[in-house]
């Protein structure tokens, strides 16, 4: 199994920021960012597709990186981020809660919520760079839907310190960097299975950290199934010929075990993953970058092969065909840029 390797020195020194900010966005969550070596900036990153999760490792100069609202509602995950500081001094703001990670230190946010990040380095230089110090450090995406806990216990640990030099901590920090540099040795299924293992280790540094025993779901293997499950579909929601016989096939079990599964939790499967689809096309619409795209073409980009039948499905489940939900944000977008000038 390979990783994706993305290094600014592809690019010439005046793009490089830019340009790196990109791949940010695309392999981990948009941001706006800053940096005082942004003129000459350097940076790498390692990323690992787990399946349903994604493991970087980002070494970097100094920056700092803020999530807004805007940016959630244009592009919006729907999961948590764990980062583990390596080397160098990091940093988190979320939630009113800021708090200053060393070396090994954990940190959990929620990149659906605003959040302020930083890095700065302590002394480690930049291979082939101009001897500008790096910081170094992993980051796990994780989706909401994977890990079985309450949601507003976890809140009190989002942009808190976990150690990671004992306990639990460790652990998952240990098992994060040897699947790294493990990577070239693992197949697509140990990668899969290696996503179950941790986010069951996460689960369980979170349910430490924030004093609680395990959800009752967890403690029902048929409910934790369901919600890899449903983390699977969101990674695999592009792939339009996604079935539910693949899907069963993917996690071990029958079509028919899966789906009396998701009838428990109220579900059916087509009716999940249209959700999901819909939800997908509704992002699109928010988004002004894409406000050159016909909403027949966002449609047929999700597994809408019928026009019609996508505008009453969207319009049941938002309140308005899929061009007036698009004018409507844009009128409340133009009235806000107003308000403010």
């Amino acid at each position: 199994m390979c990783a994706t390797v993305f290094g600014s020195t592809r690019f010439l020194f005046r793009e490089r920021f830019d340009f790196w900010w990109q791949a940010v966005a695309e392999s981990v969550v948009s941001v706006d960012a800053s940096s005082d070596n942004a003129d000459d900036f350097w940076a790498e990153m390692r990323s690992v597709d787990l399946g349903t999760l994604r493991l970087s490792r980002v070494r970097c100069y100094g920056f700092e990186a803020r999530r807004t609202a805007s940016r959630i509602r244009y592009s919006d995950p729907e999961a948590y981020q764990l980062a583990v500081t390596i080397s160098g001094r990091s940093g988190i703001c979320q939630e009113e809660r800021e708090t200053n990670l060393a070396p090994a230190d954990l940190t959990l946010y929620d990149v659906s919520r605003p959040f302020v990040a930083w890095n700065s380095p302590d002394g480690h230089r930049a291979p082939g760079g101009p001897g500008n110090d790096i910081s170094d450090g992993l980051i796990l995406q994780v989706p909401h839907a994977a890990v079985s806990l309450p949601v507003l216990p976890m809140q009190r640990l989002l942009a808190g310190r976990i150690s990671g030099r004992e306990g639990l901590g460790t652990l998952l920090s240990g098992l994060l960097h040897n699947i790294l540099v493990q990577t070239e040795c693992l197949s697509r299924v140990d990668m899969d299975r290696l996503s179950g293992v941790i986010v069951d280790l996460l689960t369980a540094v979170v349910a430490h950290e924030i004093e609680i025993d395990p959800s009752p779901s967890m403690a029902d293997p048929g409910a934790l199934l369901v919600l890899r499950i449903q983390a699977f579909i969101d990674q695999h929601l592009d792939e339009l010929d996604l079935s539910a016989v693949d899907i069963a096939a993917a996690h071990h079990i029958s079509l028919r075990h899966m789906q009396r599964l998701f009838a428990k939790e109220g579900h059916t499967i087509r009716g999940w993953i249209q959700q999901r689809r819909l939800e997908r096309c509704r992002r699109a619409l928010a988004d002004p970058q894409m406000d050159s795209l016909p909403t027949s073409l966002i449609a047929a980009r999700w597994g809408f092969s019928s026009e019609a039948h996508f505008n009453r499905l969207f319009r049941r489940t938002y309140g308005a065909p899929p061009a007036g939900y698009r004018r409507q944000l844009r009128s409340g977008q133009s009235q806000q840029a107003r308000q403010k000038n």
